[in-house]
């Protein structure tokens, strides 16, 4: 038998008492009763009598009785040299009976409270998904980090300075923080100091940050519509008052935020990148809904989702930029780098700082700090801007690809949203169509598509993700095929006596052309 070591807690034991007087018996019916209710396996090795009688404060010849008289009723097997075991041949006993009463209480529901509830149903959303086609954010071959990660991480483990012996500070390292507010300076028009930068574990930390530091239970609030889910639910879990404000092209619809809520205390918006649709919130809405905040003295939470993957021309500065101490800038470095890295940002107005350093305080006390030094190794030598610019050429050939591949084979009735940035494209589905259904048929074929539907609370219209990113080119080409064939099987079938395009670049056109902008 392997060598093992020997139990150390067994709870049973803690019902001696010796003041009863007794104590071997007592030693004895708390071993059985550890065995026959698991806490002793057979085969395990028990712990020595000098050992044990130490633990409990008893005669050590008072632990040999009771190990005596267990071996004989043939709980116990002992052999010199390798001490005393549950005996093996328990292992083929049946377990004891239980009562009509216990097997009733084991299968009554148990009544969860409603935030149980709720929670639940969150991480039923938060599973990951197989890292399939199109699964969305899922990076990978030319797109992850490169060599000179793997050799700063190996320079930076090696040194004592990533393994501190006390705790952080909660915002964060600061050598990680003064490269993080040089870069969203320079690349996103962010100003800011080193010391409003919070280091968070990614952009769903954030905007629980934000929503705890700036409101209470009760107070009102803007949402886009669609949103991210993982933005609704921290809403929702804080107990505050959801508006959903409609999107249209020009992204957020501010007046009809005003219409139907002119006192909310925040707005929660992605205006580089629309999550899920795509488009970037135009610089007359932008200044629309700076000036109704700096009316009401209300907080812009601006998640900066996608701002540094744009394909074509140049990218809208931040919010942030425009009203520093308004609007809290959300970002996050893992997606580009790599989800699980867990490390995002969060700039706040200076007035925050130290109220939002005390919510990451009560969540977590801070990241880990071996990664924030590796990170901000990466960044200061230049590293983390060349992986960006490398990606970007990898995605854009990706995605150029992907289009070109739906264009072939997709039935007629489906569109594709215009958008030109991001790890995702948007495929518009005919009226009547159930994108949920589909999305689970398209994973019992083996790829993941995201429907869209859910993620409205109002005049849902049915479309899907796909994410392209983490995809080899002829990986993207046959899931395209494999996609169109459940689309087939759902009714999704291109009309008879219609023809295909006849080119690649018509077929681009049509896709890009159809039904979406009859909508619009």
């Amino acid at each position: 038998m392997p060598r093992q070591r020997a139990a150390t807690d067994i709870p049973s034991l803690g019902a001696i008492d010796r003041a009863a007087g007794k104590v071997s018996r007592q030693i004895a019916h708390a071993l059985r009763t550890a065995i026959a209710k698991g806490e002793l396996k057979p085969g395990e090795l028990l712990p020595s009598t000098r050992t044990l009688s130490a633990s409990l404060r008893v005669a050590r010849g008072t632990v040999t009785e009771a190990f005596e008289q267990l071996q004989a009723e043939g709980y116990l097997d002992s052999q010199v040299g390798a001490g005393t075991r549950v005996a093996p041949m328990l292992a083929e006993q049946p377990p004891p009976a239980r009562s009509p009463r216990s097997r009733k209480a084991e299968t009554a529901p148990i009544e969860l409270p409603p935030r149980a509830e709720r929670l639940a149903e969150v991480v039923r959303a938060f599973t990951p998904m197989p890292e399939v086609p199109f699964a969305i954010a899922v990076p990978a071959g030319a797109v992850a980090p490169d060599d000179h990660w793997r050799r700063l991480g190996n320079r930076v483990r090696a040194s004592r300075v990533a393994a501190p012996s006390s705790y952080g500070d909660p915002r964060g390292l600061m050598a990680l923080r003064q490269t993080i507010a040089d870069y969203v300076r320079k690349s996103r028009a962010v100003l800011c100091e080193p010391e409003q930068v919070v280091i968070t574990a990614g952009t769903q930390q954030g905007l629980y940050l934000a929503g705890r530091v700036l409101l209470s239970r009760g107070d009102r609030v803007w949402a886009e519509d669609p949103a991210y889910p993982g933005m609704t639910a921290v809403l929702d879990d804080l107990d505050l008052v959801t508006t959903r404000v409609p999107v249209d092209a020009q992204g957020i619809d501010v007046d009809a935020g005003i219409a139907a809520c002119a006192d909310a205390r925040a707005a929660f918006v992605t205006p580089s990148h629309q999550y899920p649709l795509g488009m970037p919130v135009s610089m007359i809405r932008r200044k629309a809904l700076l000036a109704w905040a700096a009316r009401q003295g209300a907080w812009i939470v601006e998640d900066d989702y996608d701002s540094e993957l744009r394909y074509s021309g140049h990218p809208f500065p931040s919010m942030q930029g425009l009203d520093p101490q308004r609007v809290v800038y959300l970002g996050t470095l893992s997606k580009v780098l790599f989800p699980s890295l867990r490390l995002g940002y969060v700039v706040a107005p200076s007035a925050l700082i130290d109220a939002f350093a005390g919510a990451r305080a009560l969540l977590d006390r801070h990241s880990p700090t071996a990664d924030q030094h590796v990170l901000a190794a990466y960044m200061q030598e230049g590293l983390f801007e060349a992986h960006i610019r490398r990606i970007r050429g990898v995605y854009a050939a990706r995605r150029a690809t992907l289009i070109a591949a739906l264009a072939h084979h997709m039935p007629d009735g489906v569109a594709l949203q215009p958008s030109d940035q991001g790890m995702h494209l948007l495929l518009w589905l005919p009226d009547g169509a159930d994108d949920v259904r589909l999305a689970q048929a398209a994973l019992d074929a083996g790829i993941v598509v995201r429907a869209i539907s859910p993620m409205y609370h109002r005049a849902a219209r049915a479309g899907l993700m796909l994410g392209f990113g983490g995809f080899a080119p002829d990986d993207l080409e046959a899931a395209a095929a494999r996609l169109r064939h459940v689309m087939d099987k759902d009714g999704l079938r291109r009309p008879a006596g219609v023809p295909k395009p006849s080119s690649a670049r018509s077929a681009r056109r049509e896709l890009r052309t159809g039904p979406i902008q009859a909508r619009r």
